[in-house]
C-alpha cells in the first residue's frame, strides 16, 4: 500500500479519463424506484454523496462498488464494468455501513484477509502498514468484536486501504469517532484525493462534508439533485434569493435605499448581535450586482461598512434547498 504522502500509483497515473462514471443509472425494488436515471462523473479528489434517508445512496454505492448491477444504465470505473472486470474491481475499495466481521478475527487477521482476497502480493506487511495508517495496534490479540465503535470504523477503513485502491467508496465512515480521530480520518480523506484517487464519501452530517471540501453529489427521492462544487450550485439557483447581512453605522438610511435597486427584493433592519449595532438583512436575486451596489450606496450616505456577509451560501443552505426542490 501506498503511504499517505507518496506518489499516486502506476494505474490511477495511467488513466486519464473519469475515474467514476454513471450513465442513466436506475436500480428498482417491486414497485419501488430507488435509484431513477442518475448520470454523473467524477475524477481524481474527494466529493461528498448527500442526501436524506431513503435517498438511495447506498443502492448507488452498492452499483458503483459492483456489488449490485443497476437494473437500466452503465456503471463504469476506470473506464470499465466493475461487475465483469476483474482487475478494475481490484482497485475498487468500500467502507460498507453495515458492520459484519468474524467474530473471533483480530484487526490484523481481518485486514490480512482482505489483502489476501483483493490479490496484495504482501498481505501481512500491507495490514499493518494500513492498521498503522488509521492509528491501531496490529499486535493487538482481540478480537474485532470487542472494539469500541470507533475502533470497528478505523478497522473497516484499514481494510479499504490494503489494496492501495484507486478507487474508494465509503458510506458514513466518521460514525462512532471522537474528534481527534475524525479529524485525522477526515484529513487522511484528504491526502488520498491529493494523491490522484477518487475517494466518494456518504455522509449525512453537513459540518463534516464541508471539511472535505465543496465538490458533492446530491441525491434526492432517487434522483439526482446537482453535482459539482457546492457553492457554484447555490450561485445558479436564480429562484432561490440570496440572503446577505449589511452591518453599517446607518442601517436604516442604507435598508431604505437598497430597496430602490434592481433585484433586491427586500430588506429589514434586525437586532444585532452579542450588543453590535442593528443589521440589515437583504434578499436579492442579483447577489454580484448587490454587492458591486452596496459600497456605492454607503458611499453616497457617508456610511460606514463593516460587514456583508452572505448567510446562506454554505453547503447547509444549498443542501435543504435542492431536497425540499
Amino acid at each position: 500500500m501506498s503511504a499517505p504522502g507518496t506518489a499516486p500509483t502506476e494505474t490511477i497515473q495511467g488513466w486519464g479519463g473519469p475515474m467514476m462514471e454513471a450513465i442513466g443509472v436506475s436500480r428498482w425494488f417491486g414497485d419501488v424506484v430507488a435509484v431513477s436515471d442518475i448520470s454523473f462523473s467524477i475524477g481524481p479528489g474527494v466529493t461528498a454523496l448527500l442526501g436524506p434517508n431513503g435517498a438511495g445512496k447506498s443502492t448507488l454505492l452498492r452499483m458503483l462498488c459492483g456489488l449490485s448491477p443497476p437494473d437500466r444504465g452503465e456503471i463504469r470505473i476506470l473506464g470499465a464494468d466493475p461487475r465483469s472486470d476483474l482487475a478494475v474491481r481490484r482497485r475498487i475499495s468500500i467502507v460498507p455501513q453495515q458492520e459484519a466481521v468474524f467474530e473471533r478475527m483480530s484487526a490484523l487477521e481481518l485486514v490480512r484477509l482482505a489483502g489476501v482476497l483483493t490479490g496484495v502480493a504482501d498481505p501481512d506487511v500491507a495490514a499493518r502498514d494500513a492498521l498503522a495508517v488509521v492509528e491501531l495496534d496490529a499486535a493487538d490479540p482481540r478480537p474485532v468484536t470487542s472494539y469500541s465503535k470507533g475502533m470497528k470504523q478505523r478497522v473497516k477503513v484499514a481494510q479499504a486501504l490494503v489494496n492501495d485502491p484507486a478507487v474508494m467508496v465509503l458510506d458514513e465512515p466518521l460514525t462512532g469517532l471522537d474528534p481527534r480521530q475524525r479529524r485525522h480520518l477526515i484529513d487522511l480523506f484528504a491526502v488520498l484525493g491529493d494523491q490522484g484517487r477518487c475517494v466518494l464519501v456518504s455522509s449525512h452530517v453537513l459540518e463534516e462534508v464541508e471539511r472535505f471540501g465543496s465538490r458533492v453529489l446530491v441525491i434526492a427521492q432517487g434522483r439526482l439533485a446537482a453535482t459539482g462544487d457546492y457553492r457554484a450550485i447555490r450561485d445558479l439557483m436564480d429562484d432561490r434569493p440570496h440572503r446577505i447581512r449589511v452591518r453599517t453605522d446607518k442601517p436604516r438610511e442604507v435598508a431604505a435605499s437598497l430597496l430602490l435597486y434592481a433585484g433586491v427584493q427586500s430588506t429589514a433592519v434586525v437586532a444585532g448581535r452579542a450588543g453590535r449595532e442593528p443589521a440589515v438583512l437583504v434578499d436579492t436575486t442579483d447577489a454580484p450586482t448587490f454587492r458591486r451596489s452596496v459600497a456605492a450606496i454607503a458611499h453616497s450616505l457617508d456610511a460606514q461598512l463593516w460587514e456583508v456577509t452572505p448567510l446562506d451560501d454554505d453547503l447547509e443552505s444549498v443542501f435543504r434547498y435542492l431536497v425540499q426542490s
